[in-house]
């Protein structure tokens, strides 16, 4: 289960690179744009400023995160669904799907598959995160596979489930696209507050650790936390208050079809 008040913990740091895809969409009238993982819609929302004449939807497999999504009262219709199901409608023309395919396996077959099925000259624009070799996710594995919870927690932590910004960029060209690809690594300054839990630890929360924590019961679950955030510590320390956390993050913007190479 999605908590999105967890997810929204740090709400600035995780719009960030949301805001940094949608800026490099070339599309100047959209007929309807479909964000797939909207998650808590705030950042859906942003769609509609930015193309107010266009249909806005919003899809998530999160009834608690839809639920937020529409109390927003934004002009977006949000929906429960799985992105494996869906298929665009003739006019879709800008498909965005931000910080959702790591958690979808098969999903380079999904790019190329929308590829093929937006209309021609539509604009497909993911990010995924690009951190799964970072400290804080060697802790997690490591921690995962050390304890007697490993034979539970291992299948479902992998150890990278999403291309480099070339491979995104060789797949969807080779789908006929044209192609703007690139990563950036943030480096956000996490308030750490002397009483509260590591910050690193408290990102994670929001993302990362939803496997794991719906896995455990409460008991094994605190040591698994606890045990954890020692490492975290160790890894990413304190300095002046804060904790400088790198998070790289890899972006593709593809227009799909014959008119994506006669206006690139």
């Amino acid at each position: 289960m999605w908590d999105p008040a967890t997810y929204l913990r740090y709400g600035d740091e995780r719009s960030r690179p949301f805001h940094d895809l949608v800026a490099r969409i070339p599309a100047e009238r959209p007929r309807a744009v479909v964000d797939l993982g909207c998650g808590p819609g705030t950042l859906t929302a942003t769609l509609a400023a930015r193309w107010p004449a266009s249909r806005i939807t919003g899809l998530d497999s999160s009834p608690e995160m839809v639920e937020r999504a529409a109390a927003l009262g934004a002009p977006v219709q949000f929906a429960v669904g799985d992105v494996r199901d869906w298929r665009p409608a003739p006019d879709v023309d800008v498909l965005v799907s931000n910080a959702v395919l790591q958690w979808v396996p098969g999903h380079r077959e999904l790019l190329t598959r929308w590829a093929a099925e937006l209309p021609a000259g539509a604009c497909l624009a993911v990010q995924v995160p690009g951190n799964f070799a970072a400290p804080s996710h060697r802790a997690l594995r490591e921690v995962a596979g050390d304890g007697p919870w490993a034979a539970e927690l291992t299948p479902l932590l992998r150890e990278a489930p999403v291309d480099d910004a070339v491979g995104y960029a060789a797949l969807l060209a080779g789908a006929g696209c044209a192609v703007d690809a690139w990563e950036t690594t943030y480096v956000h300054l996490l308030p750490a507050p002397a009483d509260a839990d590591h910050p690193v630890l408290s990102w994670m929360e929001g993302t990362a650790l939803r496997p794991v924590r719906a896995a455990l019961d409460q008991a094994r679950w605190a040591d698994f936390r606890a045990e954890l955030g020692v490492r975290l510590a160790a890894a990413y320390p304190v300095r002046g208050g804060r904790v400088y956390f790198p998070f790289r993050r890899v972006f593709v913007v593809a227009r799909t079809g014959a008119r994506a190479e006669e206006n690139s």
